[in-house]
This record gives C-alpha cells, sequence and structure tokens, in this order.
C-alpha cells in the first residue's frame, strides 16, 4: 500500500510541474498575447516571462508588432473622364493595440483590402485620367489618410500606400506609347539642335577668341617695333651728341693747348691764310677780304722766300 502511494504521489506531483510547465509563457519580442479568462478578456501581454492560470486563462490570440506589407490585387476604378483603368496597391501598416486589433473587426485584413479598393475608386472617380497618372503621391497621401482614421477603432495604424501599377486600356495605353515616343523624338530633336547650336557658339567662341589674340599679338609686335624704333633712334641722337661733344671737349683742348704754347704771329697768320684758303675754294660767290690782307701776303711772300733759300742752300 505504501509503495502504491507512493507512486502517486510522484505522479501527481509530476502532473503539476508538467501543468506549470505549459502554463508558463514568455512573450518574444515584437510579439503581443490577448489573454482570456473564463472567456472575456484579461490583459494583453508584453514581452517577458507570464504564468498562466491553468484552466481559467488561455492566449486568445498571439499578434505581431512588426510593421505588415499586404499587396492587394488590381481594383477596377473609373476616372472622372469615364476611362476605366487597373490598379493594384500595396498597404504598409503596424498593429498598435492588440486588444483592438483582435476584438475590432473580423478578419482586418479583407477589411483594409475593402476599405482600400472603395477609397481609391471614390479618389480616381474625382480625376481625369491625365492627372490621375501624374499625381500617384497626392493619391498615396489621400488614401493613406482615410484608411488611417477608419482603421484607428481596430487598432492598426496605416505608415503608407503605394500604388504599384496604374493600367490603362490597350487602346489609351497605345495612344500613350505613341505620345511617348514622339516627345522622346521631339526631346531628341532639340537636344541635337541645342548641340549643334552650342558647337557653332563654340566654334565662333573660337574664332573670335583667336581673331583677339591674334589682333593683341600684332598691337604687341607693333608695340615692340615702335619701342625698337625709338631705342635705335635715341641711341643714335645720344651717339651723335656724345660725337659732338667730344670734337667739342677736343677742339677746346686743342684750343687750350694752343694757348698754353703761347704761338706766334706767324703761325697765327699761316693758319689764317688757310683759313682764307678754305673758304675761297668753297661754292660761295662773295669773299670779304679782311683790310691786312697785304701785310698777309707780304709775310706769305718772305715766308717763300726763306723757304726757297733753304732749299738752294
Amino acid at each position: 500500500m505504501e509503495s502504491v502511494a507512493i507512486i502517486i504521489i510522484i505522479g501527481i506531483v509530476l502532473l503539476i510541474l508538467v501543468i506549470m510547465a505549459l502554463n508558463i509563457k514568455i512573450v518574444p519580442q515584437s510579439k503581443g498575447y490577448v489573454m482570456e479568462r473564463l472567456g472575456a478578456y484579461s490583459a494583453t501581454w508584453d514581452t517577458g516571462l507570464h504564468i498562466k492560470i491553468p484552466f481559467f486563462e488561455k492566449v486568445a490570440k498571439i499578434v505581431s508588432l512588426k510593421e505588415q506589407v499586404v499587396d492587394f490585387p488590381p481594383q477596377p476604378v473609373i476616372t472622372k473622364d469615364n476611362v476605366t483603368m487597373q490598379i493594384d496597391t500595396v498597404v504598409f501598416f503596424q498593429i498598435t493595440d492588440p486588444k483592438l486589433y483582435a476584438y475590432g473587426v473580423e478578419r482586418p485584413i479583407s477589411a483594409i483590402e475593402n476599405l482600400t479598393a472603395t477609397t481609391l475608386r471614390n479618389i480616381i472617380g474625382e480625376m481625369e485620367l491625365d492627372h490621375t497618372l501624374t499625381s500617384r503621391d497626392i493619391i498615396n497621401a489621400k488614401i493613406r489618410g482615410i484608411l488611417d482614421e477608419a482603421t484607428d477603432p481596430w487598432g492598426i495604424k496605416v505608415n503608407r500606400v503605394e500604388l504599384k501599377n496604374i493600367l490603362p486600356p490597350p487602346e489609351i495605353q497605345d495612344a500613350m506609347e505613341k505620345q511617348m515616343k514622339a516627345e522622346r523624338q521631339r526631346r531628341e530633336a532639340i537636344l541635337r539642335a541645342e548641340g549643334e547650336k552650342a558647337s557653332k557658339i563654340l566654334v565662333a567662341e573660337g574664332q573670335k577668341e583667336s581673331q583677339i589674340l591674334a589682333a593683341e599679338g600684332d598691337k604687341r609686335a607693333a608695340i615692340l617695333h615702335a619701342e625698337a624704333v625709338k631705342e635705335s633712334k635715341i641711341r643714335e641722337a645720344e651717339g651723335e651728341a656724345q660725337a659732338i661733344l667730344a670734337v667739342q671737349e677736343a677742339q677746346a683742348k686743342a684750343i687750350e693747348l694752343i694757348n698754353n704754347a703761347d704761338p706766334k704771329n706767324g703761325y697765327i697768320t699761316i693758319k689764317s691764310l688757310e683759313a682764307f684758303a678754305a673758304a675761297a675754294d668753297g661754292k660761295a660767290t662773295k669773299l670779304i677780304i679782311p683790310s691786312d690782307i697785304q701785310s698777309l701776303a707780304g709775310l706769305a711772300a718772305s715766308a717763300k722766300e726763306v723757304f726757297t733759300s733753304e732749299i738752294t742752300e
């Protein structure tokens, strides 16, 4: 009997340990556990260690708190100018309140999809086709604002909405492609014309710069030539001035030497005759004869006789 009791006690202890192990919960990060006690909401467990009351409490829902991405299939929408398009959207959302998410709406993802489709139809219905194709950012912002406000009671925050694809009807796509092709050709022609214009401008500027440089070169050459001629004339004039100065200095020195030598009357008379002869030998048609020319002639005759007598001796 005692052995049976011991076995029963051990079994009860093991059962208690198993029950405790099954009711110890560790909530990981970025998760939220929605707890119910006797069928009613009791608490939301955050990250950490928690113990559940056996048979009374249960985990009603495990909610991911990470940002989630849902890609909805294309939805048919009609623009203001009666063009039917297919638009698919991508919604980025995050659960901020696990309790509201668990009890706020049935199938919240489906609810977000339907709300997105309805909102998209309302917004596109007020816009024309061209405006729709060029206003993605505006459409995204409008849808996000409406969805974020509508999903607050569900414990969901819509962070971003993106229009993934906008598909007009095939005939409109063909017309758009032709228009885009014509626009590309027009831009190409404009760019080519601008390139040719820029090339011509560069060539003209190069020629202008070359002409300017050539003119400046000629101008500098003329200036250098004028300066060289000027320098040559200055040096020539300086040379002539120095030559005249040298002659004058030589004459002054000669006069000084003559004065220092105290020349006699005979020497002076001879020099006078030489000067008179030089003047007479010129092209002058009129001569002024000094009054003492006879005495000078007699002196010259006497000198001649003396010179002749010395030769005959």
